[in-house]
Order: structure tokens, then C-alpha cells, then sequence
């Protein structure tokens, strides 16, 4: 389903809720709301003012809870749990997988957290401190316990056997996961071939060893690129001596992915991709009024730069009409590169034997678009204001900013990732500031040399 009809479909769904409980019709409010899927619901639950997300949230199953409040982001989650009783909070964790709970429980005050653990039975207890021992944002922090391991020296006859009286598997299932006497992990058992091959054969005989477990230290996005690269629908996990943890499913890294894209779009505005649209007003201003404040900082900066040339702008009143060129341009063409080089980090392609290449390949490129697009600007000039020297100085100041903005489009992400800085959080900033002060500088400083 693309963004457009999902967005429609929740405007359906909402105007058809508000219209059952506008004439009083609450059961069938209450019907049509539990008849959605979790995260429709939850999708809908964002997609509401506070005040009518309260009304609809008290519609919701109170055995559907736990379910739909996973699928919701932190930030709103919080708003209503905050209301919820300790009981409706311990119940609202039961039948949740321990990836999920897992990721739920995080989100929980201390006291309901005990509660929680005290409630679960000794084996999933031991389970969720497995998870819970991981970062959040690592592989044993995304890992599920609901493995279905078999033994490599037992036959296909008696594998099948095993799941017949299993009776289920767990979701997203596609391979069983090859075990030794002490828990070492040596390979997968596709159901494909568990299926189709001769029950008398050996699991040792049929299983692959071409999937390599991933270790729990890993960090989530290096995982979704594991999924990505090989095409996985799960992954075992191993701790740093081999023996198997756990495993991680496709569902799992979609929700990374998604976050990660939600960060790198969200964060380049100094937001949180777990912000809630529709907060109050004052959480909302406080929040972006800090982004605000630091935008500030660096519009200061441009002008004190530009109050050091108030004597040219005097004599020479044309550059002040011309001078907002040069820092656009430049401000374009950096984001640009800043763009590509954030998204090349995320993808991993950005590495110490590409680096110098990428900073000379982007300094070329900026001199191409500055030479280009100096000629044009240049000519531009010269027909409007019919002076020949204007319009060779906003030229050189054109390729000036442009070569500058490449480079620290490719530098400043860079330098950021090197001292533990997100740079799609500070880069556009950083970026900004240095195109504004750079062209406005050389733009002014050249006009003063020969236009004066």
C-alpha cells in the first residue's frame, strides 16, 4: 500500500469512528475499531489530536493493548500508558513476543517493570533478561528466543516428527536453526529442503553453512544491512563464543529501517523521529525552539560578516541586491553532497579507501557547477546592472562558494561521525553556516578589492 492510499484509508477510518461516536453509536465505534488490524490501529491512534486519541484508545480490546501500544512510536506510547493502571499494564504485556515485550518494557516505570517480571513464568523471564542484557539498538536487543533448533546427527524422518508434535512454528519461519551437543551454532536446515529431500538422510547431510550467525553485538543498522545484502528472512544470533542466542526476523529490520529513514529526514530539522505530530502546544514549541536558537546563532554570524563591509555596500548598493546569490547557491550545492555522503555512511559505502577520492571527485564537481553557473550568473548580472566588473566578481565568488560547499559537504559528515556526532542531526547546520560565511565573505571582500 503506497503512503497516499494508507493516508487515505486512516482519513476514512477516522472520519467513519468520529461519525459512530458523534450519534452516540459506541459499539459500533468499538466494533469497527477492533475489527483493524494492531497497527492500523495504532497508525490511527497517531494520526488523532490527544484529546480524541484518549476517547478512541479507551475503545481498544483491552487483550489487544499490548499489540497495538508495540506498534506505536515512544513518545505517543508514553502519553497513554501514562493513565493506564499498574493491572491494565501488566496485563496489556501477556502474549507478547520477547523481542516485542522487550522493546515495550524499556518504555515502562520502574515499578510496572518489576511487576512485569514478576508475573512472567520462570523461563520467559530468563528469556526476556536474555534480551534485556543487550543494547536496544544491537542485534541481541532486536534478537527473539522462539527458536526451533534440531540436532545435526538425528535424521529428516525424525525432524518432522518433532514439529508434528510441536503442532506450530514460529512466525517468519523459513529455516531451523543446526545445533551441536553444547549449543554451538553450525548451520541453518531450510524447510525447502527439509520437505523435499530423503527422510533417511542425515540433518549434517542437508543443511547450508553459507549463512553466517550474526553476533549480538552488532549494531542494528549494520544488521539491516546483512538482511538486505543476503536477502534473509531470519538470522540466528550467537554470543562472542559461537553459541546460538536467539534470532532476529524480517519484521524486526523493517522497523529499523523505517527509524533510521525517520532519523535521517527528522534530525537534518533538529526533530525526533519518535515526535508526536499532534503533542500539545508547549512540548512542541520548547522542543524546536532549542533548533531555532542555534539557526540564530549562525544568522548572527553571517551578518557580523557582513557588517564588516558596510563601507562597500554604501559605495556600491548593486552588491546588496546579489549578495543572498552567492550564499544560495552555495548553501544548495553543499547539501547536496552533504546528502549523498550521510546517506553513504548509513549504507556503509563511505570507508577510509575511499575518502580521499570522494573529497577530489566532489571538489571537481564543484568546479564544474561553479564555472557553469558562474557564466550564467555572471551574464545575468552584466544585463541588469550593465557593469562588466560586477559581474565577474559574483562570478569568482560563485566558484569560491561552490568549491568550499563540496568540500564540506564531504568533510563535515566525516568529522562528525569521527568525534561521535550524528551528522544528520548538526551537519546541515555546520554546513549552512559555512556556505553563508564563506560566500558572503568572498562575494564582499572581492568587491571591495575591485569594484571600490
Amino acid at each position: 500500500m503506497t503512503e497516499a492510499n494508507r493516508s487515505e484509508k486512516t482519513e476514512h477510518q477516522a472520519q467513519a469512528l468520529t461519525n459512530a461516536l458523534k450519534t452516540g453509536a459506541m459499539q459500533q465505534a468499538r466494533r469497527m475499531l477492533n475489527e483493524l488490524h494492531s497497527a492500523e490501529i495504532a497508525h490511527l491512534l497517531e494520526s488523532l489530536p490527544h484529546t480524541e486519541r484518549n476517547l478512541i484508545w479507551e475503545l481498544v480490546d483491552p487483550e489487544r493493548e499490548g499489540e497495538v501500544l508495540i506498534h506505536i512510536g515512544e513518545e505517543v506510547r508514553s502519553t497513554l500508558i501514562r493513565d493506564m493502571s499498574l493491572e491494565k499494564l501488566v496485563n496489556a504485556t501477556e502474549g507478547l513476543d520477547i523481542d516485542d515485550l522487550a522493546d515495550f518494557i524499556q518504555s515502562l516505570p520502574d515499578r510496572v517493570t518489576t511487576l512485569v517480571l514478576t508475573s512472567l513464568d520462570a523461563q520467559r523471564r530468563d528469556r526476556l533478561e536474555s534480551v534485556l542484557a543487550y543494547p536496544e539498538d544491537s542485534a541481541g536487543g532486536l534478537m527473539n528466543t522462539d527458536t526451533i533448533t534440531v540436532r545435526y546427527e538425528v535424521t529428516l524422518d525424525v525432524v518432522l516428527r518433532y514439529l508434528r508434535a510441536l503442532g506450530e512454528m514460529p512466525d517468519n519461519t523459513d529455516s531451523l536453526i543446526v545445533i551441536s551437543r553444547n549449543n554451538d551454532y553450525l548451520g541453518l536446515l531450510p524447510l525447502s529442503k527439509l520437505l523435499t529431500s530423503d527422510t533417511n538422510l542425515t540433518v549434517s547431510k542437508v543443511m547450508t553453512q553459507t549463512t553466517k550467525a550474526i553476533k549480538a553485538s552488532t549494531e542494528d543498522n549494520e544488521v539491516a544491512k546483512i538482511f538486505e545484502t543476503h536477502d534473509l528472512i531470519s538470522a540466528p544470533v550467537v554470543d562472542e563464543n559461537g553459541k546460538l542466542l536467539g534470532r532476529i526476523t524480517i519484521d524486526d529490520v523493517v522497523d529499523v529501517i523505517r527509524d533510521e529513514a525517520d532519523h535521517s529526514v527528522l534530525s537534518m530539522a533538529g526533530l525526533n523521529e519518535e515526535e508526536d505530530l499532534f503533542a500539545p502546544v508547549i512540548p512542541s514549541a520548547r522542543r524546536r525552539a532549542v533548533w531555532l536558537g542555534i539557526n540564530l546563532i549562525t544568522a548572527f554570524m553571517a551578518s557580523w560578516v557582513v557588517s564588516n563591509f558596510e563601507g562597500t555596500l554604501e559605495k556600491v548598493v548593486t552588491i546588496a541586491v546579489l549578495m543572498n546569490v552567492v550564499a544560495s547557491m552555495g548553501g544548495i550545492a553543499g547539501t547536496q553532497t552533504l546528502t549523498l555522503v550521510i546517506r553513504g555512511l548509513a549504507l556503509g559505502q563511505v570507508s577510509r579507501s575511499n575518502r580521499r577520492w570522494l573529497v577530489f571527485k566532489e571538489i571537481i564537481v564543484g568546479l564544474f557547477n561553479g564555472f557553469g553557473w558562474a557564466l550564467v550568473i555572471a551574464a545575468i548580472a552584466v544585463f541588469w546592472f550593465g557593469d562588466i566588473n560586477i559581474g565577474l566578481v559574483i562570478a569568482a565568488a560563485i566558484i569560491i562558494n561552490l568549491v568550499i560547499a563540496a568540500f564540506s559537504g564531504v568533510a563535515i559528515p566525516l568529522i562528525m561521525r569521527k568525534i561521535n556526532i550524528d551528522p544528520a542531526i548538526a551537519g546541515s547546520v555546520v554546513l549552512t553556516t559555512i556556505t553563508d560565511i564563506v560566500g558572503l565573505f568572498a562575494f564582499l571582500g572581492l568587491a571591495t578589492i575591485f569594484l571600490i
